[in-house]
């Protein structure tokens, strides 16, 4: 390996040091109470070696923001291309299970996606990919007539807040006496996705044999 070579994979090291010890600071301290002195501290560097990386709190906490999501994007792409569902009202509650199987297994970055917010700033909301899918997967069930009757950006954007409402409860209260986390993510997920079927509709309990045996 070239000197050039060593000094480059030197520095993405060091960038990935930074932003996994930022991930855990920004979680426990909240943004306000965040500091790049600080993580310098907790990664025994100088922070000026820190700031030759990311500017400020704001571009870090961006940058990780955006790796969360294009993780969450992975994970919904890996089972859009996983064709094995023909129906495209079961892939999408397939989708759905593993939207908020992700956050239970990525808890960090979960919250950082969609729990930890910086204060209000003046910039257009950018829709990010992972939502796009979830739009493309319920225009399929409009278009092929799964769904009775359905405007696609308003039923997509009411699923996304049913699978988030479970997912950060289950994040934020974990002491809760849950009955079974599986048992209530598939409520959740059959209930919002079957009152849109076209009748007649078979009500199958889809989704617990989707979900990772990992989650109780």
């Amino acid at each position: 390996m070239s000197a050039a070579s060593r000094r480059q994979q030197h520095k993405e090291q060091l960038r990935r040091v930074i932003l996994d010890a930022a991930r855990k600071l920004f979680v426990t301290d909240g943004y306000e109470n965040f500091s790049m002195r600080r993580l310098a501290q907790e990664i025994d560097y100088s922070p000026g070696n820190v700031y030759l990386y990311f500017k400020n709190k704001e571009e870090l906490f961006r940058c990780l923001v955006e790796e969360s999501f294009v993780r969450l994007l992975d994970t919904l792409t890996d089972l859009r291309n996983d064709r094995q569902c023909a129906d495209p009202a079961e892939e999408l509650k397939r989708g759905m299970w593993a939207y908020v199987d992700f956050g239970l297994r990525n808890p960090n970055d979960y919250r950082f996606a969609f729990m930890l917010q910086p204060p209000l700033q003046k910039r257009p909301y950018k829709v990010h990919p992972a939502f796009e899918l979830l739009r493309e997967m319920v225009g399929r069930c409009v278009q092929s007539q799964r769904f009775s009757s359905a405007e696609v950006e308003t039923t997509a954007q009411a699923l996304w807040a049913a699978a988030h409402g479970i997912t950060s409860l289950l994040i934020q209260r974990p002491a809760f006496p849950w009955v079974s986390k599986k048992k209530v993510i598939g409520q959740v997920i059959n209930s919002a996705i079957d009152s849109l079927l076209s009748p007649p509709s078979t009500h199958r309990k889809a989704g617990a044999h989707h979900v990772n045996s990992n989650i109780r």
